[in-house]
């Protein structure tokens, strides 16, 4: 490719990002619109490259950067990089550049095909078994990151834990999050940022602590209740391995996930926060109408009450998306993105 024509790819990725981040550009009953008046909205997304060996330097291992074009044509308007930055940190907590660089080309990209992107701080199993030492990496990983995109990619979301808990205490937690949030705001003041709730099926959210004044929060929580019937199958679990056939849609599921939801909702709006469901999904082995009904009552509630949400996965495990045949699974996309009559 000339020197030129990567000027003009450049510009074009600065002018999708400019268009990306203008704040509430959509319509007022937009999924994603959510509570807050200053968090731009994200409406529909899907999880990426968690699992993947891009990483590494890897080609199609198996996420393939044209699938952002797939994403984009299903109906999604984001998606959310699921990083696991400490894998890729040197001595003294020091970022790999060449993942860095990796990641550049990930979010020029994800800009290039008209979605947002959600930069998502994945290292949950260390920071949710050592408090002590998910502190120090993770403001070490926001001070290079921060520093990194200030003033660059404007519609770039920063997401700075996903799932806090475990041994993690909500005081604990937010006394971490107030300091990665410090970090980030000392270089990118008005920057979107993704806080969580703690990961605990009560979700409690009540016992988040926010700084009143910043208003470009978008405060997240995941959904899988009851995990016996989203995890049954998985044979990961010595547990859930044994589990199923089981299934879900009965007036009782209904009215327990209608309560959980609406405890997040009346929060939001005595709060004015915007909210977004960043996870939810059913492993493949429970059974496909229960699973069907299941992801199309979590996505379409939460378009009711004005939240933004992402499915949890493009490929690997929960996979909407067959990476061997390139095609979407049309009954889990039916289910999250009706198609328009």
């Amino acid at each position: 490719m000339t020197a030129f024509r990567l000027l003009l790819q450049r510009a074009f990725v600065m002018l999708a990002a400019a268009a990306l981040a203008l704040p509430l550009i959509a319509p007022a009953n937009a999924a994603g619109q959510g509570a807050s008046p200053d968090a731009a909205p994200l409406g529909r997304g899907i999880n990426i490259l968690g699992y993947d060996g891009i990483w590494e330097g890897y080609r199609n291992a198996p996420f393939r950067l044209e699938n952002l074009a797939a994403i984009r044509r299903a109906g999604f308007s984001h998606v959310r990089i699921n990083f696991f930055g400490f894998r890729h940190m040197e001595s003294g907590n020091i970022l790999d550049d060449a993942v860095l660089r990796r990641l550049d080309a990930v979010i020029e990209q994800v800009l290039a095909n008209r979605l947002v992107p959600i930069l998502d701080e994945h290292d949950t199993d260390l920071c949710q078994r050592d408090v002590a030492e998910c502190g120090v990496k993770l403001k070490a990983f926001w001070r290079q990151i921060a520093s990194r995109y200030a003033g660059k990619y404007p519609a770039l979301v920063f997401e700075i834990l996903n799932e806090p808990g475990g041994n993690m205490t909500s005081a604990e937690w937010n006394a971490l999050l107030g300091d990665c949030l410090a970090i980030i705001r000392d270089t990118n003041p008005k920057r979107n940022v993704v806080v969580a709730i703690l990961n605990t099926e009560e979700l409690p959210i009540d016992q988040l602590v926010l700084p009143a004044g910043d208003r470009n929060l978008i405060v997240t929580f995941h959904y899988y209740l009851p995990l016996q019937f989203t995890h049954q199958g998985a044979p990961w679990s010595p547990t859930f391995s044994k589990i199923g056939p089981l299934r879900w849609g009965s007036a009782e599921d209904l009215a327990t996930a209608s309560a959980d939801f609406d405890k997040i909702r009346s929060w939001s709006e005595k709060e004015q926060r915007a909210i977004y469901l960043g996870e939810f999904g059913v492993y493949e082995r429970a059974p496909a109408e229960s699973r069907a009904t299941y992801l199309s009552f979590m996505a379409r509630r939460a378009e009711r009450n004005g939240w933004a949400w992402a499915y949890w996965q493009f490929d690997h495990d929960f996979a909407a998306f067959d990476g061997v045949r390139q095609r979407w699974k049309a009954d889990i996309l039916r289910a999250i993105i009706p198609p328009v009559r």
